[in-house]
């Protein structure tokens, strides 16, 4: 079974079956263009957990919690379950809350944007441009030998607290009223929530043992001239192409798209900031969510970090809206790539 994983048509098999949990979400519920955002479901889920009172993006979304768990209970199947902690989680922190902050001045992580993409959004290829300029400037810091701590090995049982504890909250979220639920705009829009938990479950077992990363991916192109990973990030977008040409919601345009702005520069700006951070962190939204998963503390710290950003982002106005953005988000953009550079260049360890 594991040799599926290591080709690139298995990988590209994944990627097909991944954007069709997208498609599933998108017919079920889930908001048009947004049907499986990281950044966004993280945004409602601290909304749902009243850390921001932005009344129209407060859901507790079953698919994080799927994610998590699923890429959990796969690792500890294969094996890979490995607990680890202490590689500068405070730095890994910070750099979480920058990707959810530029993140959410784009309107959608790394994932939305293949999906916006896949629906004729003219202004996700301008933010594809940014974030593979912006992995390819984070795999400049990691080729001058780019490094945060070395992380150690920690008991097991630190490694199940995190998939445990969304559990809990998942089991609260279905039998009690505890968490707030928008009425109306993007968070009230979702798919049933059995549907929800399963398939997110479907999609993290599916990242784990595929190793999806958006950034990776590109990284994987220009620096080690291997498209496997890349397979699997086009399967996603293949599939998403054909689902919207077929249903006549494919609209390639700057204009009128959902849940999105044209304002060009800080599109690309922003997905810029999100490429450099997220090589530095280690890896893309989605894959911190596996990490996080099968063990690794400080990836729970990253997750943490764009909980606590989108928190920031709502509080302070700095989230974007179809209207475009705002003056703290244009402020907020620079600051978090000043942050992310100032991380990069303070890490680069002299060779011994």
């Amino acid at each position: 079974m594991n040799k599926v994983f290591d080709t690139k048509f298995g990988l590209l098999f994944c990627g097909i079956l991944l954007g069709g949990i997208a498609v599933a979400l998108a017919i079920t519920g889930n908001p048009q263009n947004m049907a499986f955002c990281i950044a966004c479901f993280i945004r409602d889920m601290a909304g749902a957990t009243k850390f921001h009172q932005a009344v129209v993006v407060q859901y507790f979304r079953p698919e994080i919690v799927g994610i998590v768990v699923g890429a959990f209970l796969v690792s500890l199947y294969s094996k890979e379950f490995k607990v680890t902690s202490g590689s500068s989680p405070l730095t890994r922190f910070l750099l979480g809350i920058c990707i959810m902050i530029l993140a959410l001045v784009f309107l959608g992580c790394p994932l939305r944007m293949v999906i916006r993409m896949s629906a004729g959004d003219l202004n996700a290829y301008v933010g594809l441009l940014g974030f593979v300029v912006g992995n390819l400037c984070g795999g400049v810091f990691l080729k001058s030998n780019y490094q945060l701590a070395e992380a150690k090995k920690e008991n097991a049982i630190q490694g199940y607290i995190f998939p445990i504890a969304l559990i809990v909250f998942f089991i609260l979220f279905i039998t009690t009223n505890m968490f707030v639920r928008s009425e109306s705009g993007p968070g009230s829009l979702h798919a049933p929530v059995i549907l929800s938990i399963v398939v997110g479950l479907i999609f993290g077992a599916i990242s784990q043992k595929a190793r999806t990363c958006f950034g990776g991916s590109i990284r994987n192109i220009f620096f080690a001239k291997d498209i496997s990973m890349f397979a699997t990030i086009f399967g996603i977008f293949i599939t998403l192409l054909i689902y919207n040409v077929l249903v006549g919601k494919f609209n390639p345009s700057f204009e009128g798209q959902p849940i999105a702005h044209n304002e060009h520069l800080y599109n690309l700006l922003s997905m810029f900031g999100v490429g450099v951070a997220v090589t530095l962190a280690g890896g893309c939204p989605l894959r911190q969510l596996v990490l996080a998963g099968q063990g690794g503390i400080d990836n729970v710290l990253t997750v943490l970090g764009m909980f606590f950003g989108a928190a920031i982002a709502h509080n302070f106005a700095l989230a974007s809206s179809a209207n475009g953005t705002t003056a703290g988000g244009k402020t907020a953009t620079f600051v978090c790539i000043g942050i992310v550079f100032v991380i990069g260049f303070a890490n680069i360890k002299k060779a011994k």
